[in-house]
């Protein structure tokens, strides 16, 4: 589980390197932005076996662990196949070219790789051989079956084109894994060794990614995804930029036509009078909490003050000051309350259809979230559920925290699926909507797995999102069967004085009923139908 340890530093490695740089003139690439990051330390800690290959590495991160050594076999193998689809030369020329673009490869690396300039070209080019390899299988494209070779038998269980077996997925995990990516212009690269020229390379590649993309994409319908390899830099952030538009960054609404303005006017205009409704409200229990308060305190002093009752004084007491001290206590921490906890506070899915919110399906990106208070209708891209979502979704959160480039739009979309679904039974209602496709056991693995995800490192605004969130929470307070139900819990249910009050009330009446009998000298009628039959 642990990280590949650093190996001892090579000052004369180190300075040899150096020299060359200076005296050679070689550019150092500083056009070239770092996309290989260490996972998030925060997010590492919460799962770190869906954050650190199991079975494969892939790149410099985790090559030296022990634990990983049995694959290296398979790549070799892979490797050798490679060599006999290059045209009249041997595997060393793919290694030559790498080792040419060393410092192009070290400079997609957050972290310091020391390796000599021949071990990364090396290593390079016996995972990109078996990278091809597995992505092989996912491709439709008759060209990319004849640029490369048959998987033999031997592999099935590891690389097989029906994608049924555990070893397959526990790849496929690996290979989207942050810490084990490669950069995609090695992959074009290899392939232009075995291919006439750079355009069928492309081609093949584009084959590749597209199967790809459409087996491991957790969302529905998204369509034909963006296959230029000068736009993506991995696997993973070819994944993230077709799953997360830069549209999704900007407030509009799943049905985004000029038809749904009076929607909007009518959201717009509810709005601002649940705000004031809101505000009457909050004063309103406020003053009524004043005036409950008070008039309890009176009850409960003058019960106590009855001679009969007296008995009671002391513990009516202790009763008053632990409420005030509660209180005070829940208003304090009310106080210290992380704002970041309030803004991702939402309605789970059950409170939601409580108040008669209907949750419709959309085709498409996170762009498609929306929220019509007109029709309380709430719209969510279709994602499909397996046993590789969790480790897709967890690293492509991480790549996002870690990249920096805008909001967390990604990270959003998985506080807010977090918020909604709590139990069971939210997932059973979203799966019955066709939100959510469940390709898991039970509902309770998909409401388990998205309890599971932690939010981001840092705390972002996502205007489209937040006006979501906040559109939920809006429709959800307004409800009047909410707020009669939040009011019976807070000043009925809740109240330990009210409760304490009732009971003593009860308790005097029927003291007081007794007392009036005996004096009245009344006889209960079933008492006095039983002396009666007794006479006769």
């Amino acid at each position: 589980m642990a990280t590949c340890p650093i190996p001892p530093f090579d000052e004369t490695r180190w300075v040899v390197r150096i020299r060359r740089i200076f005296d050679e003139e070689i550019e150092l690439n500083e056009d070239q932005p770092i996309c290989v990051f260490d996972v998030p330390k925060p997010l590492l800690a919460t799962k770190p076996e869906a954050y650190i290959p199991q079975l494969l590495a892939l790149g410099p991160y985790h090559h030296c662990r022990e634990e990983l050594g049995d694959m290296e076999r398979y790549k070799l193998s892979a490797a050798k196949r490679a060599q006999s689809h290059l045209p009249g030369t041997d595997f060393q020329q793919l290694v030559d070219i790498f080792t040419k673009l060393e410092l192009l490869i070290r400079a997609h690396y957050h972290r310091h790789l020391n390796l000599s300039n021949e071990t990364l070209g090396w290593m390079m080019a016996i995972d990109v051989s078996f990278l091809l390899e597995f992505l092989q299988t996912f491709s439709k494209n008759s060209n990319s079956q004849r640029a490369l070779q048959r998987i033999p038998s031997r592999m099935s269980h590891l690389v097989d084109p029906s994608r049924r077996t555990s070893s397959h997925s526990m790849l496929l995990r690996d290979i989207v894994m942050l810490e084990n990516q490669i950069p995609l212009v090695l992959l074009l690269k290899a392939l232009e060794t075995r291919c006439s020229s750079a355009q069928p390379a492309q081609s093949v590649l584009s084959s590749m990614l597209i199967g790809f993309f459409q087996e491991v994409s957790t969302f529905r319908g998204i369509g034909c995804p963006c296959t230029d390899i000068n736009r993506h830099v991995h696997l993973l952030d070819f994944l993230y930029s077709n799953m997360v538009p830069r549209c999704a960054e900007e407030p509009h609404g799943a049905t985004g036509e000029a038809g749904d303005g009076s929607c909007h006017e009518h959201d717009h205009r509810k709005r601002t009078l649940n705000s004031v409704m809101e505000l009457l409200v909050k004063r309103g229990s406020k003053i009524m909490s004043v005036i409950i308060d008070f008039v309890l305190r009176f009850l409960l002093k003058f019960i106590a003050s009855l001679p009969c009752l007296s008995i009671l004084g002391e513990p009516i007491e202790q009763l008053t000051q632990q409420a005030s001290e509660t209180r005070g206590a829940s208003d304090v921490q009310n106080k210290n309350v992380s704002p970041l906890l309030e803004e991702i506070a939402v309605p789970s899915v059950a409170d939601l259809a409580y108040t008669g919110v209907k949750f419709c399906p959309t085709v498409g990106d996170l762009s498609m979230i929306d929220f019509c208070s007109a029709t309380a209708t709430l719209h969510l891209p279709v994602i499909g559920v397996d046993i590789n979502s969790e480790v897709v979704l967890r690293n492509l959160v991480a790549y996002e925290a870690s990249v920096g480039s805008g909001p967390l739009v990604l990270a959003r979309y998985v506080e807010l699926m977090n918020g909604i679904i709590d139990t069971e039974e939210d997932a059973r209602v979203l799966r019955e909507c066709g939100v959510i496709l469940n390709h898991l056991k039970s509902d309770g693995e998909v409401a388990e797995l998205w309890n599971g995800m932690t939010r981001s490192v840092r705390l972002t605004r996502v205007p489209a999102l937040d006006k979501v969130i906040d559109d939920l929470n809006r429709h959800h307070g307004s409800c009047w069967k909410v707020r009669v139900r939040t009011f019976v819990k807070a000043h009925v249910l809740g109240s330990r004085e009210l409760l304490a009050c009732v009971a003593v009330v009860l308790l005097v009446l029927f003291i007081g009923l007794q007392a009036f009998c005996v004096v009245r000298g009344c006889v209960p009628v079933s008492y006095g139908m039983a002396s009666r039959k007794i006479g006769a």
